[in-house]
């Protein structure tokens, strides 16, 4: 359903994969850098076109660290918590409990863009990478700002019997994606990536109400 403040039935996306030595986190410096990196610039080479904006919506500069912060997803849950806004701890968070979440790292850490990760597996794909130490949770993130969501991300499964294995968990019937599974068995390095639409990051960055503000054409 593209009938909301954030969805457009046509978007301009963003999307990476990358191979990972170690740990996804290597996934998350990147895309902490590249973003630090882009409202870095829009601050010092847009100010007029940003001033432009404000002068017809007002918005507050968006709060970012040089350094993004990032919870595990069992952190922003006891956050939730201890603020009164119960949650599945081994669940997704629903909308409300996201924006609710934005504004307990705004009041807490002063920022707005912040890092999301190690979800629980039950609310990922499943091709997505289970945690190593805890088949329970993910090597997966998402990223918000202001409290809505913009990118979700995560290292993929490269094994082929793993990927399998883990489509019949999910209850994938695996001759139905055959040529995708078999792929990975000429072999694939440990990889992982995301994917972003970049409208809703300009609404968010400008503090719009609807991403239909950010589209020539919506």
């Amino acid at each position: 359903d593209s009938n909301t403040h954030r969805h457009l039935t046509e978007f301009v996306g963003l999307d990476f994969e990358m191979p990972i030595a170690e740990h996804y986190s290597e996934v998350m410096d990147v895309l902490d850098r590249l973003f630090v990196s882009m409202f870095t610039g829009l601050n010092a080479r847009c100010a007029a076109e940003l001033a432009a904006v404000n002068e017809q919506y007002e918005f507050a500069p968006l709060r970012f660290a040089p350094v993004t912060p990032r919870l595990t997803f069992e952190e922003g849950v006891a956050m939730l918590a201890a603020a009164g806004v119960e949650v599945d701890p081994l669940g997704d968070l629903s909308t409300e409990a996201e924006r609710a979440l934005g504004k307990l790292v705004a009041e807490k850490l002063g920022v707005d863009f912040y890092i999301l990760h190690r979800y629980p597996a039950a609310a990922r794909p499943f091709y997505t990478m289970p945690c190593a130490d805890d088949a329970r949770y993910s090597c997966s993130f998402d990223v918000f700002i202001r409290g809505e969501e913009i990118i979700s991300g995560a290292q993929r499964v490269h094994d082929a019997a793993l990927l399998e294995a883990r489509a019949l968990e999910c209850g994938v019937v695996p001759d139905t994606i055959r040529g995708y599974l078999d792929a990975f068995k000429f072999g694939a390095t440990p990889h992982g990536g995301l994917g972003v639409g970049l409208e809703r990051v300009v609404m968010l960055f400008a503090g719009l109400d609807n991403i239909r503000k950010t589209s020539m054409f919506p």
